[in-house]
């Protein structure tokens, strides 16, 4: 029946989708990616698992289940997430039956090209965006990571500052939703990115950024946990 009501409501959703104005090449590029989840999902058995949604950060982690222990994980990051996409592959990266939370990190939708969206749009598409987790997770816990400061995308720093304080404000007043601050980790005495802690492109974190991140991170979810 929770499947029937969630599926109905998806279709409203959809009506008044943002989606609507983006072409189909916004989001076909990453069905590859998409269509291995829908391979991994269907022999997916784990329930009550940390469900790790997001961009390359969220796929590059090499070292999240041991990280993460001994809360079991689930892995949904794919190369280049927007949030625009997210909205679209929505079904597929929720598929987790009872996750005991959600943890999403999407940082490409101001990357300093001319497909970035404004600020005020990123909040509206993260809004609806979370309409769709809750149409599938109704009470499931939603921690959304702060995007990281980067020295690849330092000149979108203020855009991306901008969103990040949206989306907080946001989270801020809505039950069940986290916020979980990280910028300070990544930012030396002069507020500039430290480099030592990004592999060579300087927007992907090394296994140092890693250490420091996860920290982080679960800490947040301890707390939540009550732990």
């Amino acid at each position: 029946m929770r499947t029937v009501f969630a599926l109905v409501l998806l279709v409203l959703l959809n009506r008044c989708s943002p989606l609507k104005q983006y072409p189909q090449r916004s989001y076909e590029w990453a069905m590859p990616e998409i269509d291995q989840f829908k391979k991994l999902n269907e022999q997916l058995i784990q329930e009550n698992a940390l469900l790790f949604i997001g961009s390359s950060s969220i796929r590059m982690w090499s070292s999240l289940a041991e990280d993460m222990a001994p809360y079991p994980v689930i892995q949904r990051g794919y190369g280049g997430a927007h949030l625009r996409d997210a909205i679209f592959f929505v079904n597929t990266l929720l598929a987790a039956d009872h996750p005991q939370m959600i943890i999403c990190f999407i940082a490409n939708d101001i990357k300093g090209d001319s497909e970035d969206e404004s600020p005020s749009k990123i909040k509206r598409l993260f809004k609806f965006f979370l309409k769709q987790v809750r149409s599938l997770h109704p009470d499931t816990p939603f921690l959304w990571v702060e995007i990281t400061p980067t020295k690849s995308r330092w000149s979108q720093w203020k855009d991306i500052q901008n969103v990040n304080a949206k989306i907080k404000a946001y989270c801020d007043k809505t039950p069940n939703l986290y916020f979980v601050k990280t910028s300070h980790a990544f930012l030396d005495k002069n507020e500039l990115p430290k480099t030592e802690l990004f592999r060579e492109d300087q927007l992907h974190l090394n296994s140092e950024g890693y250490a420091i991140w996860s920290k982080i991170i679960k800490k947040a979810i301890d707390e939540i946990q009550g732990k």
